[in-house]
């Protein structure tokens, strides 16, 4: 086995940016399935790695980090990814651009929480879909007039992938998922078409790890 083990799930965002960055910095890494429909992630074991019981999970350096945030940055710091400009100024609004998805849109669409949603409402149809969509499309909206502080070039903040692509891909592949229209930002989805095309996100998309 690798020294570099990364606990994911397939489908999970946070733990997609994180492959994303893995890819960028070149480390090879083993990938261990923690089964989120199958609820392996509130199993004893995976507790005792995340008492959040949440993914990813990436042991590194001798090292076990959670929170795919916190792993971004001590792998942006570690490797030199570059994932922030050094300008303080353009660094905070880059990070708000990240943030704006990763604290924002993604805790509400979390799997437990449509869960829940759903629940509440006595499983009423589609009632995930309407869910998703209702917090998805108005945060890429928004998302949108926000990158237009900046120049597509062809990345969300410049000529290479930066912390906000690494989150809005995996939340533009949920968006596509749920039907979410994005016909009206133009901006996202040139930003979409760029990294379609980098090795580091398609060797970290979804569809290369699910379940065969």
């Amino acid at each position: 086995m690798s020294e570099v083990v990364l606990f994911d799930y397939w489908r999970s965002s946070a733990s997609y940016r994180v492959r994303i960055a893995l890819n960028l910095a070149g480390i090879d890494y083993d990938s261990v399935v923690v089964d989120l429909v199958g609820g392996e992630h509130k199993s004893a074991e995976h507790l005792l790695r995340n008492p959040q019981g949440f993914v990813p999970v990436l042991e590194i350096d001798g090292l076990r980090l959670t929170q795919s945030l916190a792993i971004l940055e001590y792998l942006d710091q570690t490797r030199g990814l570059g994932l922030l400009p050094s300008d303080p100024v353009q660094k905070a609004k880059a990070q708000a651009l990240a943030y704006a998805i990763a604290v924002d849109i993604h805790p509400v669409c979390n799997l437990s929480v449509a869960r829940h949603a759903t629940s509440l409402s006595n499983d009423a149809d589609d009632m995930p879909g309407d869910w998703m969509r209702h917090f998805i499309r108005p945060g890429l909206q928004a998302f949108e007039t926000m990158l237009g502080k900046f120049e597509q070039a062809p990345y969300c903040v410049g000529s290479q992938p930066s912390l906000a692509d690494l989150c809005l891909i995996p939340q533009l592949y949920n968006a596509r998922r749920w039907q979410v229209d994005l016909s009206d930002m133009p901006r996202v989805l040139e930003v979409e078409t760029a990294c379609a095309s980098h090795p580091a996100f398609v060797a970290a998309h979804p569809d290369a790890h699910a379940p065969q």
